[in-house]
């Protein structure tokens, strides 16, 4: 039992651009603020351009000041390269990633693509946003999936010598695992959170890309996606047994949105699991 007078360790302060309040829920979701050694809050961030086949993404990296790191390519939900991006790409840099984070609708517009605050119920984002993700193709996706971890590869941040990982939220999910599927070889591990479309009647469909995977799996799936779609779990689980994959597929109690902290669905306490099983499987994964 602690001492009547004792106190708390003060806490560290946020870096450069990381709102306290954006900190401290990572460091509450990671143990970030018990296991970060001295100075490595220590963060260097950058804009970066991505050659792809069709031109080139405007995207951000963000990576620990010294040193090298596994690679991670973070792909946003429909409302783009934001804030809220950018907080959570600072928080795997924190726990000793470099993260790339790419506009995925570079080919019709720069990030950002609405105001900053923007949420999808405000006037006039839907109509902004939902044009550009249907633009979107299946090949699309593999294609700038791959230009990006090449692009990390050639980036002196980067580990080389140890596997990427990449991660996507909504409309993301899939792009992850299009980007394992792009590059086998280096793609050690890949999380999906309230991913869409990652079962389909399609000859294209991100679940029937499993055999060709050699990543280990992360879909956390929102339970009101499950509610619309009871079967596409079942599917998920099926595709990685008959891969075989190490893959962990959850429907969470929370619904679409929760783990983007700047989403009307934000599920903190949800948020925060999503967040540990994250940083587990780069642990696993990114050897």
């Amino acid at each position: 039992m602690c001492e009547p007078d004792s106190s708390p360790p003060e806490a560290p302060a946020p870096p450069e651009g990381l709102s306290r309040r954006a900190f401290s829920a990572l460091s509450a979701a990671a143990g970030l603020a018990l296991a970060l050694p001295a100075g490595a809050a220590g963060l260097t961030e950058a804009d970066a351009r991505v050659p792809t086949p069709d031109g080139e993404a405007d995207a951000w990296i963000v990576h620990p000041a010294a040193g090298r790191h596994p690679g991670v390519v973070l792909w946003p939900d429909i409302l783009s390269l934001r804030p809220a991006m950018k907080d959570l790409a600072r928080g795997l840099a924190l726990a000793g990633h470099a993260v790339l984070v790419v506009n995925p609708f570079y080919r019709q517009a720069r990030a950002p693509v609405v105001p900053e605050g923007s949420r999808m119920t405000d006037p006039g984002v839907r109509e902004r946003v939902f044009p550009l993700m249907q633009a979107l193709t299946p090949a699309g996706h593999r294609a700038d999936g791959g230009a990006a971890v090449d692009w990390l590869d050639a980036h002196p941040a980067v580990d080389r010598a140890r596997p990427v990982g990449t991660l996507g939220y909504c409309m993301g999910g899939a792009m992850a695992l299009r980007t394992a599927a792009a590059r086998p070889a280096r793609v050690g591990a890949a999380a999906s959170f309230h991913g869409g479309g990652l079962v389909t009647d399609g000859p294209d469909s991100p679940h029937l890309l499993f055999p060709g995977l050699r990543a280990r799996l992360l879909i956390a799936i929102a339970q009101n996606d499950d509610a619309k779609a009871p079967t596409a779990k079942d599917a998920l689980r099926a595709a990685a047994a008959a891969a075989p994959l190490s893959a962990e597929i959850e429907v969470y109690p929370a619904d679409h949105g929760w783990c983007a902290p700047d989403s009307p669905a934000h599920h903190p306490e949800q948020a925060a699991r999503a967040w540990g099983r994250l940083l587990q499987l780069f642990a696993d994964g990114l050897r």
